[in-house]
């Protein structure tokens, strides 16, 4: 049988090591030896002996926030095998932390982790309810992460005398250091009279990055494995 199909970078080959490599733009392969951690309903294959346990709401730092419906839904992956994760066709990275590091990203935008990080899952500082209700997940510690972004990322530095502002629906992700705020870019006369559309956004202060995608928030679907 022949096709482009068949291209020798469309077919997978055994992993030599454990952990997460980019198997294309659109997906992560991970070769578990033990455990990881993955956004749940983000698994489209996987071959070896490998369990999958959700962690849902009520269950410590897994815990799914009611208020706005956001958050990060996790399931936990474990025993020895390769599994590929995906979500919706958005570009995937690996962003690789050492010692001292820390990153906030969306928690729509996580897709899988090593066991070997640590996330903290928190309110924006100044985003509040006015702002999205955004909540972040905060990773620091030696490892790697794997990120989903619609589109090609914007990434953009920040420095004491260039604050950023984002729109509240396109950010992905900044520099754990930096400083947020609720920013008003329209005057309340203007919002009364319909306004631009992007009265309310957030900003970045410090010395760091941040992340954003070239489209606004769509609603997600409820997935499930």
């Amino acid at each position: 049988m022949h096709s482009d199909l068949f291209a020798s970078e469309n077919v997978v080959t055994q992993a030599s090591a454990p952990g997460m490599t980019l198997q294309n733009a659109k997906s992560i392969k991970y070769a578990v030896d033990g455990e990881c951690f993955a956004r749940q309903g983000s698994m489209v294959a996987y071959r070896g002996d490998l369990q999958f346990e959700k962690k849902g709401q009520g269950v410590g730092k897994f815990i799914k926030r009611a208020v706005t419906g956001e958050g990060l839904a996790l399931m936990a992956v474990r025993g020895r095998g390769e599994v590929w994760f995906a979500h919706e066709a958005a570009n995937c990275f690996i962003v690789e932390l050492a010692p001292g590091d820390g990153i906030t990203i969306n928690g729509r935008n996580v897709l899988c982790f090593d066991p070997s990080l640590s996330y903290e899952i928190s309110t924006v500082k100044g985003a509040g309810m006015t702002g999205g209700g955004l909540f972040n997940s905060v990773f620091t510690g030696q490892g790697k992460l794997g990120v989903v972004c619609e589109g090609n990322p914007i990434v953009i530095p920040v420095s004491p005398q260039a604050p950023v502002f984002v729109d509240t629906d396109a950010v992905v992700g900044w520099s754990a250091s930096l400083k947020t705020s609720l920013h008003r870019s329209q005057s309340l006369g203007s919002m009364l009279r319909g306004g631009s559309g992007e009265a309310v956004q957030l900003r970045l202060d410090g010395e760091g990055f941040v992340i954003v995608r070239p489209s606004e928030l769509r609603p997600e679907r409820t997935t499930g494995n």
